[in-house]
């Protein structure tokens, strides 16, 4: 079982990665490793979740919008994008969505 990200009250920002991925496998798991221990270190980062199961779904929770602004431009996430839209994903959606309220035990 994977962890439940520990994200501070809110407010904060999560990117909703939904995606299908295509039949390749090559070099996939290592570069989704890759993408979350660069994650992890960019300022801004909370934390991250991820499921998959017909439909892959990745949130990763970021203290602003800057920070996921600044994410989204680092060099070598740029790659992973390229290399995922021309191997690694028939379709996807991201979604920007500020958190207002959490609860849970």
């Amino acid at each position: 079982m994977t962890e439940i990200a520990n994200t501070p009250e809110p407010p904060y920002y999560a990117v909703i990665f939904s995606s299908h991925r295509t039949d390749v496998a090559e070099g996939y798991a290592e570069m989704a490793d890759r993408m979350v221990a660069l994650a992890s270190e960019q300022p801004g980062f909370l934390g991250i979740e991820t499921a998959r199961e017909g439909v892959g779904i990745t949130v990763s929770y970021w203290k602003s919008l800057e920070a996921i602004s600044h994410w989204k431009r680092n060099a070598e996430h740029r790659e992973a994008q390229r290399l995922g839209h021309e191997r690694w994903y028939s379709s996807f959606r991201v979604r920007v969505a500020k958190v207002e309220r959490e609860y849970g035990i």
